[in-house]
């Protein structure tokens, strides 16, 4: 069929809007390789190393679905260079998220034809050399192949892949920073009771207020003020199962979605051999993908949001027994009053990155490709919105640290307690004013690594 010049888009025809001019059978390898060389096309600083490999990993496993019309050979060299560290290199900006990723798939497969440039060893090189490096040499395209290499949703959903695994260890990093900043705080745990959230049954609500209960066992700061005559504490405390919860689900939606898409085949058209049929459609476009990476941003700003609040009431709890700030000399000393900024700061940052890219669309290739997902500007904008959600807990943590010395010498819970001590080998008690920035650092290291979780964890005996 392709000998004979049958019209099959990308392989006898051009591509977008020239689907309807067609090319000689003869001219089909030159068509593939124009095709990734002229979607080259981005611009930005280079995508993290560990996205671009992820978006590999997705790309060989979408691929040898059998249904994309590649050779094996390829695919092994796509394999070769995950195993040997050779990295294409690949802007961050030019995909509009339909007919897949094109622009970053495009930079990636000038790599596999020795074009371009890859990272490898830690240098930056030209795409022939790394190969070299690596003891790998460089394909030659087959009809479709560079359609088949170019076209797909890979990159926007490997970076929503990692995207998802580290929103999941913030919402355990949140649930713990929480129990500390509530129970230096004085807050209640009776709004953790299972029969309270059992008549909510979310499972994100139902399982954060038992991670709080089973954190805040046993402590003696939340059993010395039981028979206080507060009745209720604000909302950032008393709503952490809630909020918290409905994060926990929206995260768990969010990698339903995702594994659905890394397991799925997107580009155009496909092939069914078991029929002599290919198909022409659609699943290159990236709305689902767009969409849910447009929640996950939405949902994991909500826990900086509530984790600046609660910083704020830490800081300004004269009426549970805290100095202003947390600082016993105030006026010659400032204390933790500027970390409060910092994490609002964060949080105002996020405002703009979540607002969702994908309800705008911009036609492409002169109208053919009319309605697009934008959902690569949503992953670009999703590492940031993660940083940012680590930074406000990183100050969250500091302030329950240093209230919690306060009340000293109760008891903390035993997760709250494993946590407290393992920080203090990094962070300092807050005696005099000194930079709080160096103490920021130390504390997002211990959420990144979560070594802070682990602690918690390994005192309760209960994963978070």
């Amino acid at each position: 069929r392709f000998a004979s010049g049958e019209a099959i888009y990308g392989v006898t025809t051009g591509f977008g809007r020239l689907a309807n001019i067609s090319v000689d059978p003869t001219d089909a390898v030159a068509l593939q390789v124009n095709l990734v060389r002229s979607h080259a096309a981005g611009t930005g600083a280079p995508l993290d190393v560990a996205a671009v490999r992820a978006a590999g990993v997705l790309r060989a496993n979408s691929l040898s679905s059998g249904h994309s019309g590649v050779k094996p050979e390829t695919l092994d060299l796509i394999v070769a260079m995950l195993d040997r560290g050779v990295t294409p290199v690949v802007p961050c900006q030019g995909s509009v998220g339909a007919s897949g990723d094109l622009a970053p798939l495009a930079h990636m497969t000038l790599t596999l034809l020795g074009e371009g440039e890859a990272f490898y060893n830690g240098e930056r090189l030209r795409s022939g050399i790394a190969l070299e490096r690596a003891g790998l040499a460089p394909i030659a395209l087959g009809a479709k192949e560079g359609l088949a290499l170019v076209n797909g949703t890979q990159v926007m959903t490997a970076m929503a892949a990692l995207g998802v695994l580290r929103a999941e260890r913030l919402t355990a990093a949140a649930d713990l920073i929480g129990a500390m900043s509530l129970e230096a705080y004085l807050g209640t745990e009776r709004v953790f009771d299972r029969r309270l959230n059992d008549l909510r049954p979310h499972p994100g609500q139902e399982r954060v207020a038992a991670n709080l209960r089973a954190l805040l066992a046993g402590s003696e700061i939340v059993q010395s003020h039981a028979d206080c005559d507060r009745v209720q504490d604000p909302y950032s405390f008393r709503c952490i199962p809630v909020v918290h919860g409905a994060v926990r689900d929206s995260v768990a939606h969010v990698r339903r979605v995702t594994e659905i898409e890394a397991n799925s085949v997107t580009d155009n058209p496909l092939i069914f051999p078991e029929d002599d049929e290919f198909i022409s459609g659609g699943n290159f476009h990236g709305e689902p993908i767009a969409l849910v990476i447009d929640f996950l941003k939405i949902a994991v700003s909500e826990l900086a949001s509530i984790s600046e609040r609660r910083l704020y009431l830490l800081l300004n709890a004269e009426d549970r027994g805290l100095p202003l700030f947390l600082t016993q000399r105030l006026g010659l000393q400032s204390g933790l009053m500027i970390v409060q900024y910092t994490a609002a700061a964060v949080v105002n940052d996020n405002k703009g990155l979540a607002w969702p890219s994908s309800v705008d669309s911009i036609p492409t290739s002169a109208g053919q490709e009319d309605h697009v997902s934008m959902g690569m500007t949503s992953a670009n904008n999703l590492p940031r919105v993660l940083d940012n959600v680590e930074g406000a807990l990183a100050c969250e943590l500091l302030g329950a640290l240093a209230a919690t010395d306060f009340r000293r010498p109760l008891r903390s819970g035993r997760g709250t307690a494993a946590a407290h001590e393992l920080a203090r080998e990094s962070i300092a008690p807050w005696t005099a004013d000194r930079p709080p920035a160096p103490d920021i650092v130390a504390a997002r290291e211990l959420i990144r690594s979560q070594r802070l979780v682990a602690a918690a964890e390994s005192a309760i005996d209960r994963q978070l």
